[in-house]
């Protein structure tokens, strides 16, 4: 039987199930590693902007089964919608068994208040201009495209990974400073509503960190993505860590039976969420 870590709450974002960047393997991997009481989808889970029926591989199938399960299974799941999965915003506050969808979240959390959101509404160029950020999104997706096929030349060398976008962004001076913006501009606002933590998605930098301003000081955190990074938040005993699926030895030894199917259960709860989605669009 599979050893699972117990979690008091784990946090994932930026999963983009449907492109050709998605980690769903490695992702599933580390999910049947664990046993949350509270999971947390910080936005951008599924890619709706570049959905298409002609790719959607067994793997991204099997998360969502997965997920169906864990809420089927009793574990508590807060879907936050984010900007490529902006569609799900006309569901905000639906809810049926453990799982929720929401805009935004404060949990507490041994007597600290979160405050949880993905973090697009501080983009300007989600704001101004939506055709130039999906327009990035799908270039950004062919860079992850050619950088895999790279990455598996360098691996078949002995060679470590590299990751393009990486250095684009350690390099261009503007895509640093939005990203210190976006990290100030959160902390200064969750300082403002007296919250302990503020935890976001979007920009795909993992990072825990104290942010100090004039007013306050605040932990700040970001779950990174499971495109490049392949990391989540993790909350027990009181202290947050930021899970690293390329250092889980024990994750990435499990092996996926591709073949198991969903239980009646799950697949009446399924069900249930299709009825309820289609009344609400209706």
């Amino acid at each position: 039987m599979l050893f699972k870590r117990k979690v008091q709450l784990a946090v994932i974002s930026d999963v983009h199930l449907g492109t050709f960047g998605c980690q769903a393997k490695e992702l599933l991997q580390y999910l049947n590693s664990i046993d949350p009481e509270i999971l947390v989808l910080n936005g951008d889970i599924i890619d709706i902007w570049q959905f298409s029926k002609r790719y959607w591989p067994a793997a991204h199938m099997m998360v969502v089964n997965h997920l169906i399960n864990l809420i089927a299974g009793g574990t508590k799941i807060y879907y936050i919608t984010g900007n490529h999965d902006e569609m799900l915003r006309k569901f905000t506050g639906f809810n049926i068994s453990n799982f929720y969808i929401t805009n935004k979240l404060v949990l507490t959390i041994d007597k600290k208040k979160a405050w949880i959101f993905h973090g697009d509404v501080f983009d300007v160029t989600m704001k101004h201009s939506k055709w130039l950020a999906k327009l990035g999104a799908i270039g950004y997706d062919t860079l992850i495209l050619i950088n895999s096929a790279f990455n598996w030349y360098r691996q078949k060398r002995g060679k470590e990974k590299y990751s393009f976008s990486k250095k684009v962004k350690d390099g261009v001076k503007s895509a640093v400073k939005f990203i210190n913006d976006f990290e100030s501009i959160a902390a200064e606002i969750g300082i403002n509503n007296g919250y302990d933590y503020v935890v976001c998605g979007h920009i795909h930098q993992p990072v825990i960190k104290e942010i100090k301003t004039e007013k306050g000081s605040i932990k700040y955190l970001n779950s990174g993505d499971w495109i490049e990074n392949l990391t989540a938040l993790e909350y027990n005993y009181g202290a947050w860590e930021i899970y690293k699926y390329n250092e889980d030895e024990l994750a990435k030894s499990i092996e996926l039976d591709f073949s198991t199917s969903v239980s009646k259960k799950s697949d009446e709860l399924f069900q249930e969420l299709i009825c309820e989605f289609k009344l609400k669009a209706s």
